[in-house]
């Protein structure tokens, strides 16, 4: 999977938990869950959880408090893959 797959995969996965849709239109790297796309802290658990679904990874609290911004979560997703 190249990078372009994980940055598309990951933004399906968040899509359902939007508030701000405008946001999302120009998703980038830098794009934060919580203060740019508005996705409350409840839901930010569901993502991660589809994460761990989605690419069949366990993610531990460490690095779920690290996946904050579009660029942190692929980190994360990539370590626990080995990619």
């Amino acid at each position: 999977m190249n990078d372009a797959q994980f940055f598309d995969r990951l933004k399906e996965i968040i899509s359902p938990y939007l508030q701000n849709q405008e946001a999302f239109k120009t998703l980038t790297a830098e794009t934060r869950f919580i203060e740019d796309l508005q996705i409350n802290s409840a839901n930010l658990v569901d993502v991660v959880l589809d994460v761990e679904d989605a690419f069949d990874i366990e993610i531990d609290n460490d690095s779920m408090e690290k996946m904050l911004t579009v660029e942190s979560s692929l980190a994360v997703i990539k370590e626990k893959l080995g990619a």
